[in-house]
C-alpha cells in the first residue's frame, strides 16, 4: 500500500476540522447574507472555498510528486493571470519563457536543489533578453523583459517556495498551515474592517486596511497559529509565533504589491475564482511574500536550535 498523508490521523483531523469550520461559518454567513454588504462579500469568499478546499486537500493528500505538480500548475495559472492583467498574454515568447522557468523551479524542488532553484531567475532573464534578437525587434522590449522577470520572481520563484517546503519535515502540513493562516488573516481583516474605519494605512492602494483592523487580524491569526501548531514539526513557541507573524505581515505586503500592479494597469479582476470573491491572483498574491520568508525563517530557526 502506498502511504500518503491520508493515512495519517493528524491529516484526517486537520481536514475534518478545517472543512467543518468552513461549512459552519458558511452556513451562518449564508443565513445573514442579505443583512449587509460585508456578509455578501464573506459569503462569496467562503462559497469559493467550499469548492476549492476539498480539492486541495485531496491533491495534497496524494503521494509525491502530485502535490508539487499541483503547485506548478497553480503558479503557471497565476502567471497567466498576471500577463493578462498587463496586456502581455499575446507576447507568447515571454509567456512561454516564464512557464518554462516555473517548470524548472518544480524540477529543482523535486530534486531538492536549492542552488538550481536560485539560479533559475538568471536563466529566465537570459532567455528573455534573447527574444528581441530572435524577433529582430526593439520596440518596448525592455518593458516586456522587465515585466516578465517581475512576474517570474513573484508568481514563480517566490510562490514556488511552497514546493521547497515539501522537502522540510512535515512539509505538506506546513504548507496547509501557512495557507490557512494567510487566508484567515485576510478574511479576518475584511470582516472587522467595518468596526475600524479610521487610521487607514494605504488609502490610495487599499482603503479597507486600517491600523485597527490589521492589528486585530494579526492577533487572531497568532491565536490560530498557536491552536494549530500540531501541524509543525516543532511545537515550541518560536515556531508558531514566527509563522503567525509571517502569515499576517507577509500576506499583507503581498496583497498590497499586487494591488499596486492591478491599479497601475487599471484592471481589477481577471476571471472569477471558482464562485467567489476576487480572481485567482487574490488567492495567490499573499503567498508571494509569505512562502519565501516562511521557508528561510524556518530554516534559520532550525539551525539556531540545532
Amino acid at each position: 500500500m502506498i502511504l500518503t498523508a491520508w493515512n495519517d490521523p493528524i491529516y484526517q483531523r486537520t481536514v475534518l476540522t478545517v472543512l467543518s469550520f468552513i461549512f459552519i461559518s458558511g452556513l451562518i454567513v449564508y443565513l445573514f447574507r442579505k443583512r449587509n454588504y460585508y456578509f455578501v462579500v464573506s459569503w462569496a469568499s467562503i462559497k469559493s472555498w467550499l469548492v476549492a478546499a476539498p480539492v486541495l486537500f485531496l491533491i495534497f493528500g496524494l503521494p509525491a510528486p502530485w502535490p508539487l505538480i499541483c503547485l506548478c500548475g497553480l503558479a503557471i495559472y497565476g502567471a497567466k493571470a498576471y500577463f493578462k492583467i498587463l496586456g502581455m498574454y499575446h507576447r507568447s515568447y515571454f509567456v512561454l519563457i516564464c512557464y518554462a522557468g516555473i517548470i524548472g523551479l518544480g524540477l529543482a524542488c523535486y530534486h531538492d536543489s536549492l542552488n538550481a532553484y536560485n539560479n533559475m531567475p538568471m536563466l529566465v532573464l537570459g532567455a528573455s533578453c534573447l527574444v528581441p534578437l530572435v524577433r529582430d525587434s526593439y520596440k518596448r522590449m525592455i518593458q516586456y523583459i522587465s515585466l516578465t522577470l517581475l512576474g517570474f520572481i513573484f508568481l514563480g520563484w517566490s510562490f514556488m517556495h511552497l514546493g521547497l517546503l515539501l522537502n522540510l519535515p512535515n512539509g505538506v502540513y506546513q504548507i496547509m498551515y501557512v495557507v490557512i493562516l494567510t487566508e484567515f488573516c485576510d478574511n479576518t481583516n475584511l470582516a472587522v474592517h467595518r468596526y475600524f474605519r479610521r487610521g487607514k494605512m494605504f488609502s490610495a492602494i487599499d482603503p479597507k486596511r486600517t491600523v485597527g483592523s490589521t492589528a486585530v487580524s494579526i492577533l487572531l491569526t497568532l491565536a490560530l497559529a498557536g491552536a494549530m501548531r500540531q501541524l509543525l514539526p516543532d511545537q515550541s513557541d518560536k515556531y508558531w509565533l514566527a509563522a503567525g507573524l509571517i502569515a499576517s505581515l507577509g500576506g499583507m505586503f503581498g496583497d498590497l504589491v499586487m494591488d499596486v500592479v492591478r491599479r497601475d494597469a487599471d484592471v481589477k479582476l481577471i476571471g472569477p475564482f471558482i464562485l467567489g470573491r476576487g480572481d485567482f491572483l487574490h488567492r495567490m498574491d499573499r503567498l508571494m511574500f509569505v512562502a519565501p520568508i516562511y521557508y528561510y525563517v524556518m530554516l534559520a530557526i532550525g539551525k539556531m536550535g540545532a
